[in-house]
């Protein structure tokens, strides 16, 4: 099973990458993060074209969250954390094949100290306390997405720029990420690669991506029943070359039922 997580930054204008993506590639499953999509004007019918069911949650303009299942059902179907009161379309989860699929778009924070980071901080305590009950029914599980945290000094291009006074690598944020995988879950990518540069996101300006100037920031994370059939994982940079990207790149993973 190919698992993979994607920030499409608008589905409205990424349907068209979406789609050639998924006749390219043909994951399993896929989170996407970003629809910035009413409901109502989520492309299910196109993608059911393409063989993949849906479920979704989102919002106009902002957020908006969904799980993609190539031929296979998405049953006990969650939206949002719960017992944390949010608007905001962030968290979706489904089970797929005995795989429980856990799709997040992590709150960005906006700049250290601000009220939108000390959101983004009680939000992931708010995950990480659904997630640690949420483990005991599925051990099998995957949670994946938009981190907006890079884990280590490793997945930034300037770890001088990218440090404790910034947004997506301050302490806090890491320490939240480490308590989160405390819980038994796993950075499927650092099972199998240690190297530093490789990364998921790329401002559009000053020719960031052509410079490599990015940050690895998108995850999918395996809890430690799937670890040994976690056999391959990375990132699919083709989609960032393509007209008109997203900002992100698709991170993936592989399941090997027989391991």
């Amino acid at each position: 099973m190919k698992i993979a997580s994607w920030n499409v930054n608008s589905l409205n204008v990424r349907l068209p990458h979406l789609e050639q993506w998924l006749r390219d590639v043909a994951p399993h499953v896929v989170g996407i993060q970003e629809t910035k999509l009413e409901d109502h004007k989520f492309p299910d019918i196109a993608l059911a074209g393409l063989g993949y069911r849906s479920v979704f949650a989102g919002q106009k303009t902002y957020n908006g969250v969904a799980i993609l299942a190539r031929e296979r059902a998405l049953d006990d179907v969650q939206i949002g954390i719960p017992g944390f009161e949010d608007e905001q379309k962030r968290v979706i989860a489904a089970t797929i094949d005995g795989v429980r699929i856990v799709n997040l778009y992590v709150v960005n924070g906006q700049d250290v100290g601000t009220d939108k980071y000390a959101y983004k901080l009680r939000w992931l305590d708010a995950v990480h306390g659904w997630l640690s009950e949420e483990l005991k029914a599925h051990p099998r599980m995957v949670v994946l997405g938009d981190f907006n945290i890079a884990p280590d000094d490793r997945d930034v291009h300037d770890p001088l720029v990218w440090n404790d006074d910034h947004i997506l690598t301050s302490t806090a944020e890491r320490d939240a990420l480490k308590r989160l995988q405390s819980l038994g879950l796993h950075d499927a990518f650092r099972l199998h690669n240690d190297e530093a540069g490789i990364f998921s996101w790329w401002d559009y300006r000053q020719a960031a991506f052509r410079r490599n100037l990015g940050l690895r920031i998108d995850l999918t994370l395996v809890s430690d029943a799937l670890r040994a059939q976690a056999v391959e994982s990375g990132i699919d940079k083709t989609p960032r070359t393509w007209d008109r990207p997203s900002d992100h790149a698709p991170a993936w993973v592989r399941l090997d039922s027989t391991t």
